[in-house]
């Protein structure tokens, strides 16, 4: 949340940047208005006061504007988000929110609109009546602080830039994890029978029939289940006790766990290493078992042979139960947390099951067994809700939806912020080209080509490109490291992503800036000297 609120806030200054400059532009416009006015009678005040209203005026109806801009990023951010945070989040716009974006816009067009007011109505009044013969130039001052404010644009649209490269690369290194599980046909939702008042013997009865019902769908090749969701960002752990491995007060012996149904490793694509995984013998009455993947057998020092071994949940003096199968890592809650020690038991084996979540492995399209699953569960109890059907890529795409919705966002405000200064760049050099016009003329008529005038301006492009990205790339680099805990696989900066970055800017910004030198290059000296 702080993250986008930075960006935003960075692309209302660049905005703002762009707003002084048009100001500025605007106020050497008027210097002969303001000159007449100030030698009529009227005072600074009354000029400054009429100045602030007008951008405060227009700070305002952009404000007003905004507000519609707002509902529809609201609406593409509910769509980025999962069903479960967009019914928590009440995504639209309320008043005090409406208030605070009115004073924010009132103080944006009072702090943008100070400086280009004072120039516009200072008080030599003949320097400025007698420039309203000729050519009328904002000053030697105006022209840095505008050349200033394109020069912060650049640094503030590189910085953007390459955060939001970092973001997008963190997203494809997420989007390239093994995962350790074959899910793309696969569909998922869960059930919970004790909120409607079942037993446990009811409970698992009602499972039984489920499994059963969902097997005879056409198309369908498997059907399990599992106690915990898989990649779903929940997670159970508990302290355990494993035969050879020594317990202690200061030994950590915690692991993760999962009540899992029969066929789940190979419903799920996951690969057995040794042993069996459970079936539907695994049940009430039967020898206790469990399975444990590779990490867990790291830390318990079960590497050599795993199989046979005893551990239990209850005490060092009960180990009840056997080791039956080692499992491949693989994710587990999280698709960017790494895989933890984890064991399975067979949810059969535990006298008290609430809710369980399937996992239904279909030869069609998953999409179509959508619309299937629930007229199933209907038949069976009308009464009984399905809790969160989806396809198994759907809920791993829900998993990392973060990373997501900040790689879009500040790409879309990056992009949104590189236009607007390019847009600035722009102005002001043709406002500059058309201030110099006597200047270019002069140059000409003295035998400067127009490859000369061309190379003129762009030489500003490449001063103010050259800072701003310096400025800009140092300050991606704290912001880099400032957001590293958001980033998978980065260290907060990438020299691919900086490159880029650099590239494309500098891209954007010689094309905002060869139009202008294009245009000064074809002044006639002719012209410009009688007309000035």
């Amino acid at each position: 949340l702080f993250m986008l609120f930075s960006i935003t806030g960075i692309v209302l200054l660049i905005a703002c940047a762009n707003i002084a400059n048009l100001l500025l532009a605007r106020g050497a416009g008027r210097a002969m208005e303001m000159g007449l006015r100030l030698a009529l009678g009227a005072s600074r005040r009354q000029l400054m006061t009429q100045l602030m209203l007008e951008s405060m005026l227009l700070s305002l109806m952009g404000g007003a504007v905004s507000l519609l801009v707002a509902q529809w990023t609201l609406r593409t951010i509910g769509a980025l988000l999962p069903a479960e945070a967009s019914s928590t989040f009440t995504l639209d716009l309320r008043w005090p929110v409406v208030a605070f974006a009115a004073a924010l816009a009132i103080a944006t067009g009072m702090v943008f609109g100070m400086f280009p007011a004072l120039h516009s109505t200072r008080s030599d009044l003949i320097t400025v009546i007698r420039a309203g013969a000729g050519q009328i130039t904002g000053g030697k001052s105006a022209a840095r602080f505008r050349n200033g404010l394109v020069t912060v644009q650049i640094a503030l649209s590189m910085m953007l830039l390459i955060c939001a490269g970092l973001f997008l690369k963190s997203l494809v290194n997420v989007s390239r994890v093994d995962l350790g599980v074959r899910v793309e046909q696969v569909v998922t939702f869960g059930v919970v029978p004790e909120r409607n008042a079942y037993d446990s013997t009811r409970s698992k009865a009602l499972f039984e029939r489920i499994e059963s019902e969902l097997s005879a769908i056409p198309g369908v090749t498997a059907v399990t289940s599992s106690v915990v969701p898989l990649l779903a960002g929940d997670n159970w752990g508990t302290d355990v006790h494993v035969q050879g491995f020594a317990s202690g007060p200061d030994i950590d012996n915690n692991a993760r766990f999962n009540a899992i149904g029969a066929g789940y490793i190979t419903t799920l694509g996951m690969k057995l290493l040794a042993g069996r995984e459970f079936t539907e013998s695994d049940r009430l009455g039967s020898a206790r078992v469990a399975m444990v993947n590779q990490t867990f057998a790291r830390k318990f020092n079960l590497t050599k042979d795993p199989l046979g071994k005893y551990m239990s949940t209850n005490g060092p003096d009960s180990l009840n139960t056997q080791i039956v199968g080692v499992v491949q890592d693989a994710r587990y809650s999280d698709v960017k947390d790494p895989v933890p020690p984890l064991f399975f038991l067979p949810w059969r084996q535990d006298p008290r099951v609430g809710g369980l979540y399937f996992y239904v492995k279909t030869s069609l399209p998953p999409e179509q067994l959508l619309r299937t699953i629930p007229a199933t569960l209907k038949r069976i109890d009308p009464s009984l809700p399905v809790e969160d059907l989806r396809t198994m890529p759907q809920q791993i795409k829900q998993n990392i939806f973060l990373d997501r919705l900040i790689s879009i966002m500040s790409a879309a405000f990056a992009g949104l912020a590189t236009v607007l200064a390019s847009i600035g760049l722009y102005g002001v050099l043709a406002y500059s080209v058309s201030q110099r016009t006597r200047e270019i003329g002069v140059r000409m008529a003295l035998g400067a080509d127009g490859r000369h005038v061309r190379r003129l301006v762009m030489k500003q492009v490449g001063i103010m490109l050259l800072v701003g990205g310096i400025v800009g790339v140092a300050a991606a680099v704290g912001v880099g490291r400032a957001a590293q805990s958001l980033l998978f696989g980065l260290k907060g900066y990438d020299p691919l992503v900086f490159l880029v970055a650099v590239i494309l800017l500098a891209a954007i910004a010689s094309v905002a800036g060869f139009l202008p030198a294009r245009r000064a290059a074809n002044v006639d000296p002719m012209l410009a000297l009688r007309h000035d």
